[in-house]
């Protein structure tokens, strides 16, 4: 599991935060007034919380892949064997429990291609767990707890919404697998934006040490409330330099909602419009103070913008009353409203303020039809997908966006040797228009001495010529 992430360095300007806070939440906080204050302990805290945090262990069975072993003449020759040795691989991280069930939410990348996960609880009891749900767009997974009928102590969720800058948090987790570690610190900022992480950039930034083994544990306030799930890190060494980021917990909460009704994929409001984030040559042209808002590029006929009004060149300023600094903030504040009712926008058109209701409803998503290519071609051990207006909202496409994208790649398959990557929209091979997946497949399926492909990666179009 190395992947507490070295995440991209980000502007030295460390305390920023979304919107204004009100004067008498910030009331609530004080220095201490005297020595005797300074004595005081956060023991009592821990106690409470500590019984929820768990450490996670994920392990899968890898080949020792020799190159010379895939060549049957070799082995043949040599006489060794075809099948090859196997090894156990392990990884490990942290986790908490949010239902006395025995759910525990913690990183889709602490237990990624596991075969097998133990939870160990600060008891040193250990149970094996099921992966119940994994949200690869938040980098959250959540785990049940198997053979067992107790009920185990929680955490509550704070909301994150009301965290300022300067509180003082715990992260708790299993760094570098020495065991159940507490550290303290403060929020540095939230709504860090710039991270590169997830597809929901929107992080609050610590300075609590946090270490590989960290990932998916706990950052809880000062009322033994779960703030966040500590998810990465900003690290030259590999240890911690106190820039960490966690998942804030009104995201972790979405993601545990949906595990508990029993959901297997987590189900996000769609707005139905292609958003940007507004740079400063935009701001000068729109007559802006400052680069804040997200501009909207085009929006999708009947789709929830189109029917609450929202039209191209409207700069969103705000959702239900919460300020929008980026396209990052938009996306992470309509994911975290709740199915089946509205929010309201506050919109700058031509300069002067609209407010709109839109109706929070899903991306249409039938005709997917997600298949992998088995067929030996280049491709073969790829996912793909055709681009529905779900897939197009995922990867902030247009939603007539044509052509198949690869949702998935195997390790060590050919589609992962010869170069593609998640994200590749596959517009032609052969000159054979590709529309939807069976075109691929169709494709992929017939031999050819040479494959002439043109594809989309990050607004780039690329053909590329490979050998068969």
């Amino acid at each position: 599991m190395f992947r507490l992430i070295r995440a991209t360095l980000i502007a030295a300007s460390c305390v920023t935060f979304l919107g204004s806070l009100d004067p008498a939440v910030a009331q609530d906080r004080r220095v201490p007034s005297s020595p005797a204050e300074l004595k005081l302990s956060y023991a009592p805290i821990v106690q409470r919380v500590q019984p929820a945090v768990v450490n996670v262990y994920a392990a899968k069975v890898v080949q020792n892949r020799n190159p010379l072993l895939d060549d049957p003449i070799f082995r043949r020759f040599f006489g060794v064997p075809g099948q090859q040795p196997e090894q156990m691989q392990r990884s490990l991280g942290s986790g908490v429990i949010v239902d006395p069930s025995g759910l525990v939410v913690t990183n889709v990348h602490v237990i990624e291609g596991a075969d097998q996960v133990k939870v160990s609880l600060s008891d040193k009891r250990e149970f094996e767990a099921e992966i119940l749900l994994k949200d690869s767009r938040t980098d959250l997974a959540v785990l049940r707890l198997k053979d067992t009928k107790e009920k185990f102590p929680t955490l509550d969720f704070t909301n994150s919404d009301e965290l300022m800058v300067g509180d003082v948090v715990l992260a708790i987790g299993n760094p570098f697998g020495v065991g159940q570690t507490v550290t303290h610190g403060i929020i540095s900022a939230l709504a860090r934006t710039q991270v590169g992480i997830t597809d929901y950039q929107f992080f609050i930034q610590t300075d609590a040490a946090i270490n590989p083994g960290n990932s998916g544990g706990a950052l809880v306030d000062m009322n033994g409330k779960l703030a966040g799930i500590n998810t990465a890190i900003y690290s030259r060494s590999g240890g911690s330099q106190g820039i960490g980021f966690a998942i804030p917990s009104n995201m972790v909460r979405v993601v545990v909602a949906t595990a508990k009704s029993g959901g297997k994929a987590v189900k996000r409001p769609w707005l139905g419009a292609r958003l940007q984030t507004v740079t400063p040559d935009i701001a000068e042209s729109l007559g802006l103070r400052s680069p804040s808002g997200a501009l909207v590029a085009s929006v999708v006929p009947n789709g929830p913008a189109a029917k609450a009004g929202l039209k191209s060149s409207d700069l969103i300023v705000a959702i239900d009353g919460q300020a929008i600094d980026d396209l990052n903030a938009f996306d992470y504040r309509l994911a975290t409203r709740p199915l089946g009712g509205t929010a309201q926008l506050d919109v700058q058109r031509a300069g002067k303020p609209v407010k709109l209701t839109v109706q929070l409803e899903t991306a249409p998503d039938t005709g997917r039809n997600e298949i992998v290519i088995t067929a030996r071609s280049p491709f073969q051990g790829a996912k793909i997908s055709t681009i529905t207006p779900a897939v197009a909202d995922e990867l902030h496409l247009d939603a007539d966006t044509e052509g198949v994208v690869i949702t998935e790649i195997g390790d060590d398959t050919t589609a992962a040797g010869v170069g593609f990557q998640k994200g590749d929209i596959v517009l032609s091979v052969n000159n054979q228009k590709i529309g939807k997946t069976a075109d691929l497949e169709k494709v992929a399926g017939t031999s050819s001495r040479l494959w002439r492909i043109t594809l989309v990666r990050g607004g780039q179009q690329i053909n590329v010529t490979l050998g068969g």
